[in-house]
């Protein structure tokens, strides 16, 4: 039976229920409607795709209403949409729907292999960002518009395809709006097998799928390539990953895993400070160079260096060869001789107990590699015999060694990886982990986990060895730290991100490097980059920075707005704690954004590392405020692998003065935090200007930064409580992420002649708000206080010096 209904100029009629019709209201007033027994209650309607009817490029109409449609294959072209993604589709790929807009994209082969590579189509004249890993261990973006230049071992491949205003009416009130379709491939793991993309020098989009072992061989790949679409790349992304956690079942998203507790305090790790000559009474010396300072970290990472290891291959007088230090092996699970010295602290257990105590830590973590050490664990060792390990060779697929090649394999290469036996992996994890919990030690960093990958032979692939690795791991982390307590690190592949059950944090990109200049913008735009995809599956590591660094405001505020832990790697001594104290609250506590920081939607398809005219702006949200960071990345380094133009601004620190421009609509979501009285204008706060300025939706400020110069706005909403009213809190003045300080909201009329605004929230320091009036009074935990107000921006501001950081606040009129 058909239902009808009926636009302003055509019907439309709409068989059975299998996909959907979305609306979203208030419609344009151009648009109306006759139901007829339409099984839906606004804002869905179940329908199928094939209608009657001209209604052409309706889903792109001002975000308001959208027809969303499966993949298909016709005439050779891969068509989403009416928009042709991909020509010259071969014969033996084909579409296999999974929802009413997704599908998976599968290939057949006439032969068994370990590895395949399918050509799935032609790509040209669509912009595109893929994350793609340029080494073994980690992703960085790239863009493009055609199939050549995406990179081996793309991992994510995020097309935009821009289109005109909804139904092409020159009547529209929207028919000047520009709309775009983006559209998200996503290469997964199908069964033991894992997939990538990558290009040719044809435009031919390639679809590799190996297993990492010669004996596991398929002459298929059905649910290899999943593609979806829609009208906002942060919606298709999130939708992909709920789609594909329920489908395959073999990872969970960051909303359905437990967060460890010390993503909300300041932490510190010993790398930076000490490398591997980590010590004791180094790390005492460093807490209290921190104590002195009035600012102490609440969770440390021991990093490497604490555990018996032997290195086989060094020998005395000679010089070492390059890279050897990676062949080193783990003899012991329990601490080395640095750690079991002689004094008071005559083990780690004994450490960890007395800088708990003397320093108020509260989470001590330590590191040590997925396979024990870097080289794995000595065979001959007594200690290791119990979890039958052997020497395994690696090897590396064609993927990693065609991108940079890493010493750390190739040492691995030649001199080999002592590898426990996964069915004894578990056994070793839990008594590695008894002995750590059982010293006071609340967690681990587990690093240098895409090694796996090279290891699958005789193991049943890659896919096979990693999971069983991974899951070991976190059963044995949640068994004896009794939480998720868990750092992953050097995990960039597909076969650890869709593998990844419990873990709920990990680095998203590679290490910070206080000596490399160049390396300082790079870091930054790959986390934010890389938080597009890594950020649904956990909370985006940072990494460390050293608060006394020529970069350090620069990484600082990043961090702020990355929703991540922040922690540093200070030498004992070395601190800037000026610079702590826009992060760090007396308590120990952090203002962590609800969020992934992730680059705005205007940045997506740009290279704001080396184009030299674009700002990197990356956004956040807190409970009622956004958050909107913008960075110049330009002149101070270029991506891997990229051709260098002649433009010497790419290939040097040059400093360059750009200018962008921020605005409310920056922040996605905005709304979700806006509360029922929102009128549409914001309150936009910069940090480092002290300006406060009022805003529409749409209206956008004016920034200009020199290189590794930064910008960061609180954007708030301003709420309407009354004709006079009109309010936006900013939060904690002096903190680079203001808005992470307020915890409620909410406001009474006793009268029509009282309106009560109350707050609470961490609030220490000037606290700072938008009000279009001037209270009569500001009440805090019950006692009146003296206020600024400014009434040409509206800004308010009062000083919060002593007493409980926990605070109510009332603004009363």
């Amino acid at each position: 039976m058909y239902k009808a209904f009926t636009l302003k100029k055509f019907p439309l009629q709409l068989p059975n229920s299998t996909d959907f019709i979305r609306f979203r209201y208030p419609f344009s007033p151009n648009l109306h409607f006759q139901l007829h027994r339409l099984p839906f209650t606004f804002p869905l309607c179940v329908s199928r795709l094939n209608f009657g009817g001209n209604f052409r490029r309706f889903s792109s109409f001002n975000s308001k209403m959208t027809i969303t449609t499966l993949p298909s294959i016709k005439d050779g072209r891969l068509i989403v949409g009416d928009k042709v993604v991909l020509t010259a589709v071969p014969a033996n790929v084909g579409v296999s729907p999974v929802t009413h807009r997704s599908a998976f994209i599968g290939a057949t082969s006439s032969t068994s292999s370990s590895r395949h590579l399918f050509s799935v189509g032609v790509l040209e004249r669509h912009e595109f960002l893929c994350l793609y890993r340029f080494k073994m261990w980690w992703m960085i973006p790239r863009l493009g518009k055609s199939g050549s230049e995406v990179p081996v071992e793309t991992q994510m491949l995020l097309l935009k395809v821009a289109e005109e205003s909804a139904l092409n009416d020159e009547s529209s009130a929207d028919s000047d709006t520009e709309r775009s379709l983006y559209i998200l491939f996503l290469p997964v793991l199908d069964g033991v097998f894992r997939a990538t993309l990558q290009g040719t020098s044809e435009n031919e989009l390639q679809l590799c799928i190996e297993s990492g072992d010669v004996n596991v061989q398929t002459s298929k790949a059905m649910e290899a390539l999943f593609i979806n679409s829609g009208d906002n790349p942060f919606e298709v992304i999130t939708d992909s990953m709920k789609v594909l956690e329920k489908v395959k079942r073999t990872f969970s998203r960051i909303d359905n895993k437990k967060m460890p507790s010390h993503l909300d305090c300041f932490g510190w790790c010993t790398w930076d400070a000490f490398y591997t000559d980590v010590n004791p009474q180094g790390i005492k010396e460093g807490l209290q160079s921190f104590s002195a300072g009035g600012l102490s970290p609440k969770f440390l990472i021991i990093d490497d260096g604490w555990q018996e290891t032997v290195n086989e291959y060094r020998k005395e007088g000679e010089p070492d060869i390059e890279g050897i230090q990676f062949a080193t092996r783990l003899v012991d699970i329990k601490e080395n001789k640095k750690f079991r010295g002689s004094g008071s602290d005559d083990s780690l257990k004994k450490l960890v107990h007395s800088i708990k105590e003397q320093y108020g830590l509260k989470y001590v973590y330590v590191w040590h590699a997925l396979a024990g050490y870097w080289g794995g664990v000595l065979p001959s060792s007594e200690s290791m015999k119990k979890y039958n390990p052997k020497i395994e060779y690696p090897i590396q697929s064609p993927g990693n060694v065609s991108n940079l090649r890493d010493i750390v394999v190739d040492v691995l290469e030649k001199y080999g990886l002592g590898v426990i036996n996964p069915e004894k992996i578990y056994e070793f994890y839990n008594d590695l982990h008894g002995y750590l919990a059982s010293s006071g030690v609340d967690g681990v960093k587990v690093d240098v986990q895409n090694i796996m990958e090279t290891l699958g032979t005789g193991y049943g692939g890659r896919v096979s060895i990693t999971r069983q690795y991974q899951e070991a791991l976190e059963q044995s982390v949640v068994r004896n730290f009794k939480e998720t307590n868990l750092i992953c690190c050097m995990s960039h592949n597909s076969d650890s991100i869709y593998s990844s059950k419990k873990s709920a944090v990990a680095r998203v990109s590679e290490d910070f490097m206080p000596r490399e200049p160049t390396f300082q913008t790079l870091h930054v735009a790959a986390v934010a980059f890389n938080s597009l995809l890594l950020g649904e599956i956990v909370v985006p590591d940072w990494d460390m920075f050293q608060s006394k660094h020529e970069t350090a405001e620069f990484h600082g505020a990043a961090r702020a707005l990355g929703g991540c832990a922040v922690y540093v790697s200070d030498k004992p001594g070395n601190h800037d704690f000026k610079i702590l104290r826009k992060l760090v609250l007396p308590d120990g506590s952090v203002l962590r954004a609800r969020h992934a920081g992730r680059p705005t939607r205007d940045c997506l398809f740009r290279d704001t590392v080396m184009d030299g005219k674009s700002v990197l702006k990356i956004w956040n949200l807190n409970k009622f405020t956004g958050i909107v960071g913008v960075f110049n990345c330009q002149g101070a380094g270029h991506w891997p692998l990229m051709k260098v133009a002649q433009n010497e601004h790419t290939s040097t620190c040059t400093k360059l003065t750009i200018t962008g421009s921020v605005c409310p609509d920056d922040v996605e979501f905005l709304e979700d935090v806006a509360g029922e009285n929102w009128d549409g204008d914001c309150a936009v706060y910069a940090f480092n200007s002290g300006s406060l300025s009022k805003l529409k939706r749409k209206e956008s400020l004016e920034v200009g930064l020199r290189t590794l110069e930064c910008e960061i706005y609180t954007i708030t909403p301003i709420r309407v409580f009354s004709n006079d009213v009109h309010f936006a809190p900013i939060g904690l003045l002096d903190m680079y992420n203001s808005g992470g300080a307020i915890e409620t909201l909410s406001h009474s009329m006793e009268d029509l002649s009282q309106c009560t605004i109350r707050m609470t929230g961490r609030f220490c320091g000037r606290f700072g708000a938008y009000l279009s009036t001037k209270p009569s009074r500001c009440v805090v935990d019950m006692k009146e206080e003296e206020f600024i107000y400014e009434s040409g921006s509206g800004l308010l501001t009062v000083k919060l010096e002593n007493g409980s950081i926990s605070r109510e606040i009332e603004f009363v009129y």
